[in-house]
């Protein structure tokens, strides 16, 4: 697995913080959730964030 970049971890924790109902672990309706919530115009950047979240998700509910 490659290592992030910090940007796309803070800005995904952040993501999570305050919005943390409008993400699951789907991938694809993660990528809608942050092209709603940020002014993120790159579609590469978008998809890394998405991703992050999705990952964070799929552990949080492993370990629930």
């Amino acid at each position: 697995m490659a290592i992030k970049p910090k940007y796309i971890k803070q800005l995904g924790n952040v993501l999570l913080e305050r919005y943390p109902d409008s993400f699951n672990t789907d991938f694809e309706t993660n990528k809608e959730s942050v092209t709603a919530l940020t002014t993120v115009e790159s579609k590469g950047v978008r998809n890394r964030i998405a991703g992050y979240v999705t990952q964070k998700k799929a552990q949080a509910a492993q370990a629930a």
